[in-house]
C-alpha cells in the first residue's frame, strides 16, 4: 500500500506505474483517492472545529446559569446538542469514507524498482544469469511420476481417492529424500545466520489481506468455514504477519528468519491442476526466508538472498538460472522479484523453483510494522521473501538431474550424511 501523501503529490507516478504493469483498468483509481483524500480530510477538519465550538458553547452554558439566565443557557445547550449530532454523522461518514480509502488505496499496485523491465507478462521475463552445466544424458529421462514410481516412492491413486486431484502420498526413499532435502535447507539457512520457524498454519483475514493483493487472497487462499482463519500458502505470511501491529527497535534490524511449513493453495486459473504430476498441486511442504530491514539495505538483501537458493540448488548438482520478472509479471505488493529457475534434462528447459521478492513497506504498512530508531523516529521497515526449496518442484529437478540410465538416483555429498545412502535403487 502507497503513501497516500504520496499519491495526492505524484499522480502522474502512481498512473504511469499502473500502466507500467498494464493494469490500465486501474488508473481511474487514483483520482478517486485523491477525492476520497480530499473528502476525508474536510470532514476532519469540520470535525476539528466543531469539537473546538462545542467546547467553548459548553463553558458559555456554565457562566450563563451562574448569571441566571437560564433561558439564553438553554438556547446555547440547544445549539450544542444540534453540533453533537452533526459530529455524531460526521464520524459515521468518516469511518465510510476511511473504509473505501482504504479499501482502493490496497488495490493500487506498489511502484516498481526502476531496474525492473517493462514487459506485459512472465513471457517477457529476463534471463540474468545460468549457474551450471544445463545437460542432457544420453538416455531418455522418464517422466518425474514413473521415476518416482519405479522407486515405489509415489501413490497418487490412493490419494485421488481419499483427496481427489492436486494430491500424492510419498513413501519409501522418495518421501526420505523430501524430509532430507527439507532438513538440509533448514541447516543450510541456520549456517547462514537465519533464526529456525516452524510458524501458525493457520492466520487470520487481518493478517492475510496485510501480506498479499486481493486478486492473489482469492487465487490462493483456502478459507475455513465458520472460522476467521485461513490456511496459509506460504510460511511467509505467518512470518511477516508475526510482526503485525509491533514497532520494532532499529537495534533489531535486520530481522533475518528461515521457516517451515506445509502450504495450501487453491491453485486457480489456467495453469489448473496436473492429473499426474506433483509441479501444481494443493499441498506441498517449503523452507523459507524472511528478511526485515531498513529500507537503505533492502536491495542488498535482496540480491543474497536470491543468491541463497542459487548455491542450494548448486550442493545439489542442480543447474539453475536467475529470471528477472518484468513490470507485468509482478504481484501488486512486489517491487522487484528474480526467479530460480532449475533445469529439466526431459524437458530441455528450466522450470521455476523459487522466488525471491522485495516488497518494499507495502506490507509493513498495510500491517503497521513499524520500526523506531535512536531518536525515536518511526518509520516503515521493508520487507522480503525468497524461497529456499519447494520440495514438489525440487523432487522433478533433483530426480531428472541425479538420474542414472539404470533408474537409480545419485545423492550428492551435501545430501548424504542425511539420507545416510549415496543412492536410490530402483525397486521395480
Amino acid at each position: 500500500m502507497l503513501d497516500i501523501k504520496f499519491v495526492r503529490e505524484n499522480p502522474d507516478i502512481v498512473k504511469q506505474n499502473i500502466k507500467n504493469k498494464f493494469q490500465d483498468e486501474k488508473l481511474p483509481l487514483v483520482d478517486e483517492v485523491i477525492a476520497l483524500d480530499k473528502k476525508n480530510r474536510d470532514i476532519k477538519q469540520e470535525v476539528e472545529a466543531l469539537r473546538a465550538n462545542r467546547n467553548k458553547l459548553s463553558k458559555q452554558i456554565g457562566g450563563l446559569m451562574a448569571q441566571g439566565k437560564k433561558d439564553e443557557a438553554e438556547e446555547v445547550k440547544a445549539q450544542v446538542n444540534a453540533q453533537a449530532a452533526r459530529l455524531e454523522e460526521l464520524n459515521a461518514e468518516e469511518r465510510t469514507v476511511e473504509e473505501e480509502l482504504r479499501t482502493k488505496m490496497m488495490t493500487i499496485p506498489n511502484i516498481i524498482d526502476p531496474s525492473v523491465p517493462i514487459g506485459k507478462d512472465d513471457s517477457e521475463n529476463v534471463e540474468v544469469e545460468k549457474f551450471g552445466e544445463p545437460a542432457v544424458p544420453d538416455f531418455e529421462v522418464p517422466y518425474h511420476v514413473d521415476i518416482m514410481e519405479k522407486l515405489k516412492g509415489i501413490d497418487i491413486d490412493s490419494s485421488r481417492r481419499t483427496s481427489g486431484n492436486g494430491f500424492y502420498y510419498l513413501c519409501g526413499d522418495v518421501a526420505q529424500l523430501q524430509s532430507c532435502i527439507l532438513s538440509y535447507a533448514r541447516d543450510f539457512m541456520i549456517d547462514k545466520g537465519f533464526t529456525y520457524y516452524i510458524p501458525p498454519f493457520m492466520i487470520r483475514s487481518s493478517v492475510v489481506t496485510g501480506v498479499m493483493s486481493f486478486d492473489d487472497m482469492a487465487d490462493m487462499m483456502y478459507k475455513i468455514e465458520g472460522e476467521d482463519l485461513y490456511l496459509i500458502g506460504t510460511s511467509e505470511h505467518s512470518m511477516i504477519g508475526k510482526f503485525i501491529d509491533t514497532i520494532v527497535p532499529e537495534s533489531d534490524l535486520p530481522q533475518t528468519l528461515t521457516s517451515y511449513s506445509p502450504c495450501f493453495r487453491k491453485e486457480v486459473g489456467s495453469k489448473g491442476i496436473e492429473e499426474r504430476g506433483v509441479y501444481r498441486i494443493h499441498q506441498f511442504e517449503k523452507q523459507e526466508m524472511v528478511v526485515v530491514c531498513k529500507p537503505e539495505e533492502s536491495m542488498e538483501w535482496f540480491r543474497k538472498l536470491y543468491s541463497y537458493t542459487v548455491e542450494f540448488f548448486r550442493t545439489l548438482d542442480i543447474p539453475v538460472r536467475t529470471l528477472e520478472c518484468c513490470s507485468g509479471d509482478l504481484a501488486d505488493l512486489k517491487v522487484k522479484s528474480i526467479d530460480v529457475e532449475a533445469w529439466s534434462p526431459r524437458q530441455k528447459k528450466y522450470f521455476e523453483v523459487g522466488s525471491c521478492s522485495n516488497l518494499g513497506d507495502a506490507q509493513a504498512r498495510r500491517l503497521s510494522i513499524r520500526v523506531k530508531d535512536e531518536n525515536g523516529n518511526k518509520y516503515f521497515p521493508h520487507t522480503l521473501n525468497n524461497t529456499v526449496v519447494a520440495p514438489p518442484r525440487m523432487l522433478i529437478a533433483f530426480l531428472e538431474n541425479n538420474l542414472n540410465a539404470d533408474g537409480s538416483v545419485n545423492i550428492p555429498k551435501a545430501l548424504v550424511p542425511y539420507m545416510r545412502k549415496e543412492k536410490l535403487l530402483p525397486k521395480v
